[in-house]
C-alpha cells in the first residue's frame, strides 16, 4: 500500500457546523495505517459553540494564534508564518484547507512551504448574503487567485460548485463534489426530550438549529413564527444555537432559546419540523441531521439546500419569504400524515446520500488519487 500519507488540515475555527464535523469525521475514520492527520485551527468567535467540546469525541487540534475568523494584518501575518513553520516541520504530502480565511492563509503557506498537493473545500461560498460591490469583487478576485494555487477544489454540493464556476473561480476539471457525511445517535422518547428541554408536551414544536447571525435571518424566522402562531396558536419554537443576534430572540412568547447543545438528538426528538430561513447556505448540516433523525424540514431554496431536501418528497422548500415559509410549516403542522411520510422518506434518503462510509471513502479516493498522480509526491513518498 505504500507509506502513510501525511495530511495537514487547516480550518479557521472549530465551531459547531459542517466544516468542523468533516474535519473530525475524517480524523476519526480515515485509516490511521494509511493516513497521518493533524488539524490546525484558530480561536472561536464570541457566541460560537466549540465543536471539539460539544461533539468532538476526544479529537484534538493544534491552535494557531491569529487563524480565527476575524481579519487583521498583524494576526494574519503571524498565522501565516506559524503555518509555514508547521508545514516545514510536519512535511505534509497534502494540505487540505476549510473555510475562507484558512483557505487563503493555508494555501499561501503551503505554496511557500512547497507542499506537493493543495486542496480546498468550499463548504458554501460568500457570493450571496455577505458582501456587495467592491468587497464582493475583491473577494472573487482573491478566490480566483487562490484557485490557481490549488490542485483540487472540493464543493459540498453541485449548486455551490456551479455558483463558483459562474463567478470564474476555478476550472471544472479541478472541482470534485463531496457532500458531507455524518450520523446521529438514537432519539430519546419525545416526552422525555420535551421535559429535558422545558417544552410543553401536547403542542406542535418547530426547531431552528444553527448560528443566530445575519445570513441565517433570525428576523425572517421570527416573522414566520408570528404567522405560524396566527393559524396554529399553540405552536412553540425551540432555537438551538447562539450568535451575535441571539438577543433579538429573547423574550418572544412561545420561543425557547436552548443555546448550543451536544445532544441534538434531544432537539430532533422534541420537534415536529426543522425550519431553516437562511439567505445563503452550502449543504447545511442541520438539515442533514434532521433528515437522518426522520424530522421533516421547511427551508429556503438557497445554495445546495435542494440537494438535501427533495421538495415535496422529503420536506418543503420555499422562496426567501416569511409568508411562504409559514404556509409550508403550517401545512406540515396540521397534516401529520404528510409530515410523517416526508420524515420517513428523508431518513431513508439521507442515510443513502450522507452517511459516513460514503463520505470517508470519497475523501480517501481523492487523497489517493492526488498522492499517486503527483510526480513530486512520487519522489518524496518515503521521506520525512
Amino acid at each position: 500500500m505504500g507509506k502513510r500519507i501525511r495530511v495537514m488540515r487547516v480550518i479557521a475555527r472549530m465551531n459547531v457546523g459542517g466544516p468542523a464535523l468533516q474535519a473530525v469525521t475524517l480524523l476519526n475514520h480515515l485509516d490511521p495505517a494509511r493516513f497521518e492527520q493533524r488539524i490546525y485551527t484558530g480561536a472561536l468567535a464570541p457566541g460560537e459553540g466549540d465543536y471539539l467540546d460539544l461533539r468532538g469525541q476526544g479529537a484534538a487540534a493544534i491552535r494557531v494564534p491569529g487563524l480565527g475568523r476575524s481579519i487583521g494584518p498583524r494576526d494574519d501575518v503571524r498565522a501565516l508564518a506559524r503555518l509555514v513553520r508547521e508545514m516545514r516541520a510536519f512535511r505534509p504530502h497534502i494540505v487540505h484547507t476549510h473555510t475562507a480565511k484558512a483557505g487563503a492563509l493555508g494555501r499561501v503557506a503551503a505554496t511557500i512551504a512547497r507542499v506537493p498537493a493543495r486542496v480546498h473545500t468550499f463548504h458554501g461560498h460568500l457570493l450571496h448574503g455577505y458582501f456587495t460591490g467592491p468587497k464582493r469583487a475583491a473577494m472573487i478576485a482573491t478566490e480566483r487567485g487562490l484557485a490557481r494555487l490549488s490542485h483540487r477544489l472540493v464543493a459540498v454540493g453541485e449548486q455551490v460548485r456551479d455558483d463558483l464556476l459562474a463567478a470564474g473561480i476555478g476550472r471544472p476539471e479541478k472541482f470534485t463534489v463531496l457532500p458531507p457525511g455524518t450520523r446521529v445517535p438514537p432519539l430519546p422518547p419525545r416526552r422525555q426530550a420535551r421535559v429535558e428541554l422545558g417544552l410543553p408536551q401536547d403542542v406542535p414544536v418547530v426547531a431552528f438549529i444553527g448560528r443566530i447571525t445575519q445570513v441565517k435571518r433570525p428576523d425572517r424566522f421570527l416573522e414566520a413564527a408570528r404567522l405560524i402562531r396566527g393559524t396554529v396558536p399553540d405552536a412553540h419554537f425551540a432555537v438551538c444555537g447562539d450568535g451575535d443576534l441571539a438577543d433579538t430572540l429573547r423574550g418572544v412568547p412561545g420561543l425557547r432559546l436552548l443555546g448550543w447543545r451536544p445532544d441534538l438528538e434531544t432537539v430532533h426528538a422534541a420537534a415536529d419540523l426543522v425550519l431553516l430561513t437562511s439567505d445563503n447556505e452550502g449543504t447545511p448540516l442541520s438539515l442533514i441531521e434532521a433528515a437522518l433523525s426522520g424530522v421533516p424540514c421547511v427551508a429556503t431554496r438557497v445554495g445546495s439546500v435542494p440537494e438535501v431536501v427533495a421538495d415535496g418528497a422529503t420536506g418543503l422548500l420555499t422562496g426567501c419569504d416569511s409568508r411562504e415559509l409559514a404556509a409550508a410549516a403550517i401545512l406540515l403542522l396540521t397534516d401529520r400524515d404528510l409530515a410523517d411520510r416526508l420524515g420517513r422518506a428523508a431518513a431513508a434518503r439521507a442515510e443513502r446520500l450522507f452517511g459516513i462510509p460514503r463520505f470517508v471513502d470519497d475523501v480517501r479516493a481523492l487523497y489517493e488519487d492526488l498522492y499517486q498522480h503527483n510526480p513530486v509526491l512520487a519522489d518524496i513518498s518515503g521521506a520525512r
